[in-house]
């Protein structure tokens, strides 16, 4: 009888038992949805956790999870719920709103969560010296926006009071008919004051006290994992008020930026849902009727940033600064071409900037397509043919959407104007860090509501807006949106941003491209997950259920 060597004992057995009906070897994804353990890929490594410092919609997502706000978003329609604050009230002239803090509310450490914590975070978030982009958002309380900008100098003169442990008052400027969905924004979320004071003062930036280990905070998850450019994991917070109610036991995001490879790993069962999918693989799954691709619809606009104000290029400053030629780059994009050709999700050309039917306006401003136009323009601003115009460099953040739409962008102004323009990509945090700080001449930009009215959009573009980073400054804009902001009337508010949308057309500070969807992939086992105008979704109400047949 020959025997069979030892070595392969191992190898035959697995064999057998696989003949015998083993089945197919589970994937990551399926094994971790029986866990309770929910994988996003964020498309990118985050610029930061610390809420009142971070801007952009991936960061958002993840700060979600580790703080809580006074007013929460419901899952299927972000209309405000309780967070924090179990109720509230609001006085008759709808300027002083009253929050009453949830006695069971608790930071992860234990430490119940008061007005107070509130009040210095508020004041952290207005200082002058804290410097947050974001600091605008809370404008509406009365002497909030002069406290930011130094000119009231005690915070105790600002709108906001807590008379005790469990009440906050909060006065604004002038009624604000969608407060509650503003104050939903991440910019609103409290910090912990000891943590924040542990590692610096109240208005100390860039301090550890966001790693794992450190941050404390109030949401339903706590920070577990931050392996840079890798995944973050969260993990369910056992002393969340509404812990019980909170399906998933930990959340992991992950940080790939390249859309095929993010694809790859979703049909490799590492992902429950991809932050896009690439415009090919979206045209082939739309004709085949995948269950597993997902446009939703979205208050987002993709424009080209303009600045308007560049710093040691003078020659390219003197170039930008002249409207004749920022509207001439404007006119001859061919955004129908953007939109089939790159984008290829259903997306429309933008003509305007805010995004039809936000919060029921539909802006009547209009960009013109113009290459004749254009040619003029260019021409009468001292280079035709783009002759004596120096060359331009285009900043785009690293993702091949982004990169072929800069190529196509690119191509279009050397054809059509003899305009030469060099391509420079940065990775996520670098490129954020190059607007915040002017460091760029043209840039990829895109923009997606805070809230669902069409101030979220504008608001941003007026004189001394951290946001406003196209260096971009129009008085009569300012004072449309000032007058925006005190009109009751809905009419004449719709009317005032009317206006607002034709400046900013006339002055060409954006280029408007096109007006996005919101493009995923996402598996069977994922349920809460529903589509949402401004591409938020609480992760307190998503489950995750095993597939069928598993």
């Amino acid at each position: 009888m020959r025997r069979t060597p030892r070595c392969l004992v191992p190898a035959l057995l697995c064999l057998s038992l696989a003949l015998v009906g083993c089945g197919p070897k589970e994937d990551t994804a399926a094994r971790r949805a029986r866990e309770g353990y929910l994988i996003i890929n964020n498309a990118a490594e985050p610029s930061g956790l610390d809420p009142q410092e971070v801007t952009g919609l991936l960061e958002s997502r993840i700060v979600y999870s580790l703080f809580e706000g006074l007013v929460n978003y419901k899952a299927d329609d972000l209309s405000p719920i309780p967070g924090a604050a179990e109720s509230w009230t609001n006085s008759a002239d709808g300027r002083t709103w009253t929050f009453r803090i949830r006695p069971a509310a608790r930071w992860s450490n234990g430490d119940p969560v008061t007005a107070r914590d509130f009040l210095f975070s508020y004041e952290r978030m207005l200082r002058p010296t804290f410097g947050s982009e974001y600091a605008s958002m809370l404008h509406c309380v009365r002497g909030a926006k002069a406290f930011n900008e130094g000119k009231l100098k005690d915070f105790a003169q600002v709108g906001f009071r807590a008379p005790d442990d469990r009440t906050l008052v909060i006065e604004l400027d002038h009624p604000v008919p969608y407060f509650l969905g503003l104050i939903c924004h991440h910019s609103w979320l409290p910090v912990h004051p000891p943590t924040i004071l542990k590692f610096g003062k109240i208005d100390t930036l860039n301090t550890p006290w966001t790693r794992p280990g450190s941050l404390v905070g109030n949401g339903a998850f706590t920070l577990e994992t931050w392996e840079v450019a890798r995944r973050i994991v969260v993990r369910r917070n056992p002393g969340y008020w509404d812990a019980a109610n909170v399906g998933l036991q930990a959340v992991e995001f992950r940080a790939i930026t390249e859309l095929f490879a993010e694809e790859r790993a979703f049909r490799g069962g590492e992902l429950h849902i991809t932050g896009s999918v690439p415009p090919p693989k979206v045209v082939k799954l739309r004709a085949a009727g995948s269950k597993e691709l997902r446009l939703d619809p979205y208050l987002s606009t993709s424009f080209i940033r303009v600045n308007c104000d560049i710093k040691g290029n003078e020659a390219a400053r003197k170039a930008l600064a002249d409207v004749r030629v920022r509207r001439a780059l404007g006119m001859v994009i061919d955004r129908q071409q953007i939109v089939e050709k790159v984008l290829r999700a259903g997306e429309s050309p933008a003509l305007h900037f805010t995004p039809p039917g936000t919060g029921g306006f539909v802006a009547q401003a209009r960009w013109r397509e113009d290459r004749a136009e254009a040619r003029r323009l260019l021409a009468a601003a001292g280079y035709p043919g783009g002759q004596g115009l120096p060359k331009l460099e285009y900043l785009y953040n690293t993702s091949e959407g982004s990169q072929k739409a800069a190529e196509v962008y690119q191509e279009t102004w050397r054809r059509e104007l003899g305009i030469e323009v060099e391509l420079k990509n940065q990775e996520w945090k670098v490129y954020l860090s190059s607007l915040h700080k002017g460091e760029y001449q043209l840039a990829r930009s895109a923009w997606t509501g805070d809230y669902n009215d069409p101030n979220t959009f504008l608001e941003m573009f007026i004189t001394g807006n951290e946001l406003n980073q196209c260096n971009w400054s129009d008085p009569e804009y300012d004072r449309l949106i000032g007058a925006a902001a005190r009109e009751s009337d809905p009419a004449k508010r719709f009317g005032y941003f009317q206006q607002a949308e034709q400046r900013l057309v006339d002055g060409a500070p954006i280029l408007p491209v096109a007006f996005n969807k919101n493009k995923f992939l996402i598996r069977p086992e994922v349920t809460g997950w529903y589509p949402t105008l401004i591409d938020q979704h609480p992760l307190n109400a998503v489950r995750l259920r095993p597939a069928k047949g598993d």
